[in-house]
């Protein structure tokens, strides 16, 4: 019988995509996936190391799978925490067989069976490792990676380097293989694929390719300052008119102790475009809350910025300080606790914001792609992330339908066939 594994993933999508690469590699070696990761003779956990939180999170879940392995199982730590913290992790958790950060190649013994064989956990290159075929209608496709910014608060290119970008033909060749209905392209630094080879714009053409191979492509993690009309026009042109802007804050010379670029008046300024260009257009963001020097006047130019705004989807971020980072050197640290507050008031407001959005979609007829029985999304949720369509589960997976949305609440909304 050969061995089995499980692979536990925190974090991003990008993370996502890693783990979906060792799961071909681990494939691809012989082994099989186990039901449980009690069941498994190798547990490989793809750790995130964004900010303390997903730290204590990685740390968490990785003494929680060491309690529950079967005796003998092999546990093994990857992804961001294992190439940030290496020896530190594992000096920290003897519980762990081996910790192994993104290029470093790890041999297994996949199974305490005579029969086992040695398989790679890691090996060099995991962007250009193939994977399995999706298992749902969509699937996360990283086309680079690595950022080139130096954004005061991430720790990120420190340990994910420099941008790297994939080959068109490489990643149209995972997107076929893949055969999911959805594509969702993903990068630390989107909008600026193919900058690093001297190829600035890339991304149009790209986008352009894909959406010709598939019936939606989606955008995650648009830097707003990349985002120019060719990249709207070709994003509006896919049927799938979703922008993620990571924008962070909108308050200027706070973005500027960021080493960030751009301010709420330009920030409206360009939603306020697209949605003269596509009334349709949904919209996600990003913030964080309590960077160090955030004032009252700062939070509450963030208030009125989202109160005018009225995005569909936001996600709001308490400031971790990371050790090396720019924002690490700063004084004027916002207490915790104000911190907090001002989360918890900025939540708030988008709670009511995103549950009216979605109230406005009643008696609407929209198409959507099914994703599971009796969930779907239409061009304004992205998988795993924003709300989703409950439509009757008569509806099959992996089909688009056109339906006709019933009722609301809060972020998902219910929807009959229309």
């Amino acid at each position: 019988m050969p061995g089995r594994y499980w692979v536990e993933t925190l974090g991003c999508p990008k993370n996502q995509v890693d783990s979906d690469k060792l799961v071909g590699t681990l494939t691809a070696d012989g082994l099989e996936p186990a039901a449980s990761p009690s069941e498994a003779d190798v547990v490989v956990v793809n750790t995130c190391a964004f900010i303390e939180a997903a730290r204590q999170e990685s740390i968490d879940t990785v003494l929680s799978l060491a309690e529950a392995r079967q005796p003998g199982a092999q546990l093994i730590v990857t992804g961001c925490m294992a190439e940030r913290y290496g020896d530190e992790l594992a000096a920290a958790l003897p519980e762990v067989d081996r910790v192994a950060g993104f290029g470093v190649p790890v041999t297994l013994s996949a199974s305490r069976r005579s029969n086992a064989r040695d398989v790679d956990v890691a090996r060099m290159d995991l962007l250009e490792l193939p994977r399995p075929p999706a298992t749902a209608p969509w699937a996360y496709v990283k086309v680079a990676e690595g950022c080139d910014r130096t954004c005061g608060f991430c720790a990120i290119p420190s340990f994910r380097g420099k941008q790297r970008s994939r080959t068109v033909g490489s990643i149209l060749a995972e997107v076929d293989a893949l055969g999911a209905r959805e594509i969702v392209l993903v990068a630390q630094d989107l909008a600026s694929y193919g900058r690093d080879v001297g190829d600035k714009g890339a991304i149009v053409p790209l986008v352009e390719a894909v959406g010709a191979r598939v019936d939606r492509v989606r955008l995650l993690y648009l830097y707003p300052s990349e985002l120019d009309d060719r990249l709207v026009d070709t994003i509006c042109a896919t049927g799938v008119p979703y922008f993620d802007l990571s924008l962070q804050h909108v308050a200027k010379p706070l973005l500027r102790r960021m080493r960030r670029w751009g301010d709420g008046s330009r920030f409206l300024g360009r939603i306020a475009a697209i949605r003269s260009r596509e009334p349709d257009a949904a919209f996600r963001s990003s913030f964080i809350v309590g960077y160090p020097g955030e004032t009252e006047a700062d939070h509450d130019q963030l208030l009125d910025f989202v109160a005018a705004a009225r995005l569909d989807w936001a996600g709001f971020f308490r400031f971790s300080l990371e050790a090396g980072t720019h924002a690490a050197s700063l004084g004027d640290q916002v207490p915790a606790a104000l911190a907090a507050e001002r989360l918890a008031e900025l939540s708030e407001l988008q709670d009511r914001i995103t549950a009216e959005r979605r109230a406005e979609l009643v008696g609407r007829t929209v198409e959507v792609l099914v994703d599971e029985p009796g969930v779907a999304r239409s061009h304004r949720e992205a998988p795993e992330i924003d709300g989703i369509i409950a439509v009757p589960r008569s509806l099959a997976v992996g089909e688009f339908a056109k339906v006709t949305v019933v009722g609301a609440a809060g972020p998902d909304v219910d929807a009959e066939v229309a």
